[in-house]
């Protein structure tokens, strides 16, 4: 068996918090999971010391997840190592902020295009890029921001 670099010791303090966590009231199901993977990884005198592989058969998990788990308990602490990370950064950028939107609802408020009955989303979007309020939009973009406000821009009446 290679040598660990990340091992789990629990106080008694932090084992009773799991154990706690673990019997009383309702948790997530991602909070139980690592309360009683630290619970069964646990090297210190009163933990039973499994090794990755078995605590991952015994929680129908991966072994990378009891290894990511005693990162996150050397490395971020207890109390951080049952909480999800937060994101560094949102997963994409806004690209509709309250200033553009407010300019999105002005023009889909407006009468459409010369040619054309009513604003569709595609119109909008290619305003908006020729109008230089955004670089590129995709309409489904446009979509979502005006259901977000309930507003229907190709509806037959839109003012």
């Amino acid at each position: 068996m290679p040598n660990k670099r990340y091992i789990v010791r629990l106080s008694k303090a932090e084992r009773e918090t799991l154990l706690s966590l673990v019997n009383k009231g309702k948790r997530s199901a991602q909070l139980l999971r690592r309360a009683q993977l630290l619970l069964k990884l646990d090297e210190g005198k009163e933990g039973p010391a499994w090794t990755d592989v078995k605590a991952a058969e015994a929680f129908n998990v991966t072994s990378e997840t009891c290894r990511k788990i005693r990162i996150d308990f050397v490395d971020r602490g207890f109390e951080a190592c049952l909480q999800r990370k937060k994101p560094k950064k949102p997963p994409r950028a806004v690209l509709l902020d309250g200033e553009k939107e407010a300019k999105l609802i002005a023009i889909a408020c407006s009468e459409p295009p010369q040619g054309h009955a009513k604003w569709t989303f595609r119109l909008l979007a290619d305003r908006l890029v020729e109008l230089k309020i955004v670089d590129s939009i995709a309409h489904e973009t446009v979509r979502r921001a005006l259901k977000k406000m309930n507003s229907n821009p190709t509806s037959e009446n839109t003012g």
